[in-house]
């Protein structure tokens, strides 16, 4: 089985995010970046099959040279090789079409990723790379087996758990849940040293369309001080939810 498992290269959650003077673009200066943690329960199942059914694993990221630190991380968690496509993302769609190009050349059995990235969260790159290959496609996995041709996948509904059972080649995206936190895999030295002479092969990008830019960029606004209010003094509150804060 060949298993192709698309990583991003995101912000660590406590990186403090600002923007270039004029908001046209994301300021990177300063920001530690790590393997987007949906995306890490993903890589982490995918080791699990490498372990279990002598699975192949490669990542794939769509991003420039300053991502291959995270890819090496990957590597170092378990990943036998990684493709990088040499592109700045601008949209969902000019992602989701590299990686497309990539799976459709590679023979893959099934396609692993998380269900969105944590930086813009826009959630439609899998979707988008399922379309594209003409494959079945499972969102939001919490739950996922192999059994030859057929992997059977589970997704949180409303009020429930729903199963589903797909054909092979297929793109499953997952979330928290896929597998356990306490199994998500902390690179060792070894694994740090032999992700040193794992092959990472770079390629070009196949398309150049582009479908949304990003214009600008806005904070999100300061939070308002902290008005304390009397509990015997409900005029007051009343007042200030009313006239102020506006909620009723």
């Amino acid at each position: 089985m060949k298993i192709l498992v698309c990583i991003s290269s995101v912000p660590d959650t406590t990186s403090k995010i600002n923007f270039t003077a004029d908001k046209s673009a994301f300021d990177k200066n300063g920001i530690q970046w790590v393997i987007n943690p949906l995306d890490e329960f993903a890589l982490t199942k995918a080791i699990k099959l490498q372990e279990s059914q002598g699975a192949t694993v490669t990542v794939i990221n769509v991003g420039d040279a300053a991502t291959e630190p995270v890819i090496r991380k990957a590597l170092a968690i378990g990943a036998n090789d990684a493709v990088r496509v040499n592109l700045d993302p601008k949209d969902s769609y000019s992602t989701a079409k590299e990686i497309a190009a990539v799976a459709q050349n590679g023979g893959y059995d099934l396609i692993l990723c998380g269900k969105e990235s944590i930086d813009y969260n826009g959630g439609s790159v899998p979707g988008m790379v399922a379309q594209l290959l003409n494959q079945p496609f499972v969102n939001a996995s919490v739950g996922l087996d192999v059994n030859g041709s057929e992997a059977t996948a589970v997704r949180e509904i409303e009020g429930g758990k729903e199963t589903i059972s797909v054909k092979l080649p297929a793109v499953i995206a997952g979330q928290k849940g896929l597998v356990d936190e306490k199994d998500l895999i902390i690179p060792n030295m070894r694994g740090i040293m032999s992700a040193r002479t794992k092959p990472l092969q770079v390629v070009e990008p196949a398309s150049s369309e582009v479908k949304v830019q990003g214009v600008s960029y806005d904070s999100v606004p300061p939070r308002a001080a902290v008005k304390m209010v009397s509990p015997d003094n409900l005029d007051e509150l009343v007042r200030l939810l009313h006239e102020e804060a506006k909620v009723i």
